[in-house]
């Protein structure tokens, strides 16, 4: 009896440590990424990616989330994956060219080049 709730509360408190450091954790991003200045940059899209996460819920349905990301190299040759919505993904094709403006890791915003 003592060994399941030693293990009970030690997984509680594990999954609960876990919640709370990413809490801390993205308001941390947040705030750093506040902090940062809005930069305008010359930018080319390398590549694109999504993210698919399925998730099934008790009543036997399955609910499917994309998250979106966009790999752009600027003209110093680093390079930089942001996230972006998904009407933004859509409209983005790899090799474009053009004006990126971001906050620190917080995309704001791709203008191509016509």
């Amino acid at each position: 009896m003592f060994g399941f709730e030693f293990i009970f509360f030690l997984m509680f408190f594990l999954v609960f440590g876990v919640i709370i450091f990413n809490i801390i954790r993205g308001i941390a991003e947040w705030g750093k990424n506040n902090a940062s200045p809005r930069l305008t940059v010359d930018a080319t899209v390398v590549t694109k990616r999504d993210h698919r996460t399925r998730h099934r819920h008790g009543n036997g349905h399955y609910h499917t989330s994309s998250t979106y990301y966009v790999t752009f190299e600027v003209e110093s040759g680093d390079r930089m994956e942001l996230h972006v919505s998904g009407s933004e993904y859509g409209m983005i094709a790899e090799g474009d060219r053009g004006k990126l403006t971001f906050q620190g890791t917080r995309y704001l915003s791709f203008e191509r080049y016509i």
